[in-house]
């Protein structure tokens, strides 16, 4: 196959579908918005799955780089009550089949795979369109452009690519997460750093949770989830850091200190971050020369399998285009019969797992997933 694909999106999947098609030998160009690789942070930590992203760095070749880059110990889990009451406690033994990286690291390992020119970075995107033959347009912001024969856009939850092949928008979940750190944790907040443990704390409550983990440099970073319309978190000036704080706090106010300290004593100031989705079991009808892989393609509530799903579609979609190099469109027509299914039951386990997150009897029912089939999925 010698048809280049352009792909719309720096992120893990646009990035392993890049890496598996220079393994190959197949051409790609990654186009990204922001202007250089630490334009921001990557966020958090990320555990990788046995069972579909550990598949996609396999075929990427870069099982060997993925290894030295896991935390140990951060497997290990705990699940308290809002009083501070330990209701599971699991270690890490090195047998969960989910060792944790660093986001950013790992992005960087993918970056780090391709040749140089790969990735062309500022490259963001204000319009696409079809031109007949399976060949698109893109448009850059720029004023530039770029005609494609393969088009693969990998461009997250706003993809300017997705409305070329569905009319499909992200919709609010009802649920908004609050970022903090805190940072020389064990001297500086050992309260905190003793109630999180080794790996991750969750605390789940009927419409609100804290979710801790804990990440290099004896940092944690906490999660602060809230059920709350779009309206209450515009209310909040976010650019007041303290009273920003104090008014998320309130909303744990009966909640053990070694807990809310997560928030009050946060050393960043807040960021919102609101969740979206877009309908359970989204897909399209084949259109020729273009697909989506990852966020652009199945966007839902976090639930643990975003960065691993978007991983593995691109993974296999460069299989695929590597199987059917004269056929591109059986390789699309491939991949896209075995990513709908995976991903709308992955939407609905996270769907579930959000709505369990937020009921009434949130600890127990945490607790029980914990304990049953889908600690051993």
């Amino acid at each position: 196959m010698t048809t280049h694909v352009t792909i719309i999106g720096a992120g893990l999947g646009g990035l392993t579908l890049a890496r598996v098609l220079h393994v190959h030998g197949i051409p790609a160009t990654v186009y990204e918005a922001e202007p250089s690789p630490t334009a921001r942070s990557q966020g958090g930590m990320l555990d990788i799955h046995d069972y579909n992203g550990q598949l996609a760095l396999k075929a990427a070749d870069l099982m060997e780089e993925f290894r030295g880059l896991i935390l140990e110990g951060r497997q290990a889990m705990r699940v308290l009550d809002s009083d501070g009451t330990v209701l599971f406690d699991k270690a890490d033994d090195g047998t969960g089949g989910r060792p944790e990286v660093q986001r950013g690291e790992l992005r960087q390992i993918l970056l780090d795979s391709l040749p140089a020119g790969t990735v062309r970075w500022g490259h963001k995107v204000s319009d696409t369109r079809a031109l007949g033959d399976g060949r698109h347009e893109v448009t850059f912001a720029d004023g530039s452009s770029v005609v494609t024969s393969v088009l693969v856009g990998a461009d997250g939850a706003w993809s300017r690519v997705r409305p070329l092949l569905s009319s499909a928008t992200p919709e609010y979940t009802g649920h908004s997460v609050v970022e903090t750190y805190l940072f020389e944790a064990d001297t500086r907040h050992p309260a905190a750093a003793k109630t999180v443990g080794g790996g991750a704390l969750m605390v789940p409550a009927q419409g609100k949770e804290i979710f801790a983990h804990r990440e290099t440099g004896d940092t944690l970073h906490t999660y602060v989830g809230l059920a709350r319309p779009l309206d209450w978190f515009a209310a909040i000036d976010f650019t007041d850091a303290a009273a920003a704080r104090a008014l998320i706090a309130q909303e744990f106010g009966d909640w053990a200190p070694e807990l809310t300290s997560l928030i009050t004593d946060g050393d960043t100031a807040p960021v919102l971050r609101h969740h979206y989705a877009l309908p359970n079991g989204h897909r399209w009808d084949r259109v020729p020369g273009v697909t989506l892989v990852g966020d652009a393609a199945h966007l839902t509530a976090p639930n643990g399998e975003g960065a691993n799903l978007a991983m593995l579609d691109g993974a296999e979609l460069g299989d695929f285009l590597a199987a059917h190099p004269d056929d591109i469109e059986a390789a699309l027509t491939e991949y896209e019969q075995v990513m709908f299914p995976r991903t709308a039951e992955t939407a609905a386990e996270g769907a579930e797992l959000l709505e369990a997150l937020l009921s009434e009897n949130a600890p127990q029912r945490l607790v029980d997933m914990f304990t049953g089939h889908d600690q051993t999925r």
